[in-house]
Formats: C-alpha cells, sequence, structure tokens
C-alpha cells in the first residue's frame, strides 16, 4: 500500500462560504499515480468543515439556512464570552460536520454519486485562506 499526501489551497470569504472541491479532490487522486483505494481530505481548522451535497444554489441556500436556524450567529456562546472573537457559533457550526472526509476510488476514479460533490464550508466570521490536507492512499 503507498501512501500521498497532497494540499488544496483556498481562498475564503467566511460566513458559510461554500467551495466545491470535487474537481482538486479528483486532481489529487490523479497525481497520487495510484488506482484503488481511498481519500482522505482534512481541513485542520476549527472553524470550517467538510461534507457532501449537490452542488446547486438551492441546496446550498438550504444548508446555509438550517445552520442558521440551529446555530444563529446572534446567539450567546461562552467562546464569544471567553475570547471576544464574535465566531462562538462557527465553531459549533464546524462540529458537527466534522473536519474529515473519507471517499473510495476504484480505476483511479471517485465513487461519488451523480448527483455528490465534496464540499468544504468555511463558518468562521471573516476571510481567510486555507490549506486543505489530501491524503491518498491504495495501490
Amino acid at each position: 500500500m503507498s501512501v500521498k499526501t497532497l494540499t488544496i489551497p483556498l481562498t475564503t470569504q467566511g460566513s458559510a462560504d461554500i467551495h466545491d472541491i470535487t474537481d482538486a479532490v479528483t486532481e489529487a487522486v490523479a497525481k497520487s499515480g495510484l488506482k484503488d483505494g481511498t481519500v482522505t481530505v482534512f481541513c485542520p481548522s476549527s472553524t470550517s468543515a467538510l461534507t457532501t451535497i449537490e452542488f446547486e444554489l438551492g441546496a446550498l441556500a438550504d444548508l446555509r439556512r438550517l445552520f442558521d436556524e440551529i446555530l444563529p450567529a446572534n446567539r450567546e456562546y461562552a467562546h464569544n464570552a471567553r475570547w471576544g472573537d464574535g465566531n462562538g457559533h462557527s465553531h459549533v457550526r464546524a462540529a458537527l460536520l466534522g473536519p474529515s472526509l473519507t471517499i473510495p476510488f476504484t480505476d483511479g476514479r471517485l465513487t461519488l454519486g451523480t448527483w455528490q460533490q465534496i464540499v468544504y464550508v468555511d463558518f468562521d466570521v471573516r476571510p481567510r485562506r486555507r490549506e486543505l490536507v489530501v491524503q491518498v492512499m491504495g495501490e
């Protein structure tokens, strides 16, 4: 078994900025030279997360609305009281989705469904420069 580690740089706007990273992950698998295995994408950030969704304006709006409804930014957060940075909701939102995602690939192709894209969501309250870690394992 072989392991290859690559990165995906991103510039984000914050406030539930959603990026379709499917093509970048597909490219990382191709660059690895591996044919069959798994690819794990990890965001080393406590205010952003990864998931899959149909990358379509309606579905993206629904996802953003869900987070606004269950974890509104204007609620009191102990994190904000302690640090005063106003991103307590960002940390909790990110924790719900999680910092990593693993996708199998076969014959060099991700095994995603037809309408399934890999997305990165930056919940922080300001623009950020991010770098995702992509680890490809297989043969």
